[in-house]
């Protein structure tokens, strides 16, 4: 199909709905849910669906919904996402749709993106006689920290053959209503360490007759931070952050053990595998100089975010038809933020892109950043998010 025949009626259509789209969103918006079992936000979902006419599916491990558009006609497969968890924050943005629940609140508008997509549901249903192959609307729980996407990829999201898979992620400190995306890495790789030091305690006046496992910790601390500069090229992206110690409880006792934990970014999986050998070796190492045994473990997060460049390309045509021209920006760097959109993407052919949503009166570099308790959104930009999304499964 050529978009450009028929861009201008996708945002038209889009704008159609928009009061349906902003609804939703603010009512997700207002009852926020955590991890993998989101059964209100589930339930405003497949309310929104009722009546479509897709083939409707929900999870067991998670409440997940899977929502098929079969056109009967021959043609691709198209897998489109929108994830639905929030997270553990306080809501500080005095709006009518705030967040109702303490200690939660969509921070990283993920409420935008299941209305988005709630949306480009309907117009492609719409317009089903127009359409061919199949097209399968993934609403995901859990994706903050969760791994969501893994747990529906084991219940069969790509069962049956996905040919081309997208995903928007709105960014508050984009330009509003613009699209950035970048082939080959987009988001970093996200794993968790946690490392105890295990010394002998006792009186801190006599230190020789202890086995003191803070100088270790100290020495671990500055280790760890220099092995990623001596042991990554220069070219390669990484980042290691310890950003919790803790060892003893008052000023003359010298504690039994110390404990650290931190994270570990990276862009390639080779990088990632190097610095999990090295953290444990340095870990290990600087315990023993200080006669202290170590205990380190990595938890692993989500794999690099890996961005196929054909589909980059697809969705930067698309734009260009349909959002208009110049909307679409080849980002230069990644983001060290991690998604685990990454696992569709390490099955199947397909893209992320970042829909730019900061508000009109701010410059993007002053809006508050998603994950923030200040953050909103420009909803305007939904628009182009809901015409994006229904514009990929045309393609």
């Amino acid at each position: 199909m050529d978009l450009s025949d028929v861009g201008t009626e996708l945002i038209e259509a889009a704008q159609g709905v928009q009061d349906q789209t902003v609804e939703l969103r603010r009512a997700i918006h207002a009852d926020p849910e955590l991890g993998l079992d989101l059964p209100r936000t589930q339930k405003k979902i497949l309310d929104a669906l009722d009546g479509l006419g897709l083939d409707i599916t929900t999870g067991e491990a998670l409440t997940s919904v899977v929502a098929d558009l079969d056109t009967g006609k021959p043609g691709p497969t198209i897998l489109l996402r929108g994830d639905m968890d929030a997270l553990p924050l306080q809501e500080d943005l005095d709006v009518p749709w705030r967040s109702q629940n303490e200690q939660k609140m969509h921070a990283c508008g993920h409420d935008a993106h299941v209305a988005m997509l709630l949306s480009a549901a309907r117009l492609l249903t719409e317009n089903k006689s127009e359409l061919t192959g199949k097209i399968r609307f993934m609403f995901q729980p859990g994706e903050e920290g969760f791994h969501g996407a893994k747990y529906m990829i084991e219940e069969g999201v790509l069962d049956g053959g996905i040919d081309r898979a997208f995903a928007i992620h709105v960014f508050t400190q984009m330009r509003s209503g613009h699209l950035f995306s970048r082939g080959g890495p987009l988001m970093a790789s996200a794993d968790r360490f946690e490392i105890t030091i295990n010394g002998a305690g006792g009186h801190a006046s006599m230190p020789h007759g202890c086995v003191d496992p803070v100088p270790a910790a100290a020495s671990t601390v500055l280790g760890l931070h220099a092995m990623v500069g001596r042991t990554t090229p220069a070219s390669e992206a990484a980042v290691l952050t310890v950003a919790h110690l803790q060892a003893g409880t008052t000023n003359n006792i010298i504690p039994h053990s110390a404990f650290m934990e931190g994270t570990i970014r990276t862009l390639n999986e080779d990088v990632r595998s190097t610095l999990h050998r090295n953290l444990v070796t340095v870990a290990d190492h600087n315990a023993q100089a200080h006669n202290c045994s170590c205990n380190a473990e990595i938890i692993a997060g989500y794999p690099v975010t890996i961005n196929n460049e054909d589909e980059v390309q697809r969705a930067a045509s698309v734009a260009e038809q349909v959002v208009g021209e110049g909307s679409f920006h080849i980002m230069r760097e990644a983001v060290m933020g991690a998604e685990d959109w990454s696992y569709v993407l390490n099955e199947v052919p397909g893209s992320m892109a970042f829909l730019g949503v900061c508000a009109p009166d701010l410059k993007p570099e002053e809006a508050a950043p998603n994950h923030s308790n200040l953050m909103t959104i420009d909803e305007d930009a939904m628009v182009q998010g809901v015409a994006m999304y229904t514009a990929m499964a045309m393609a």
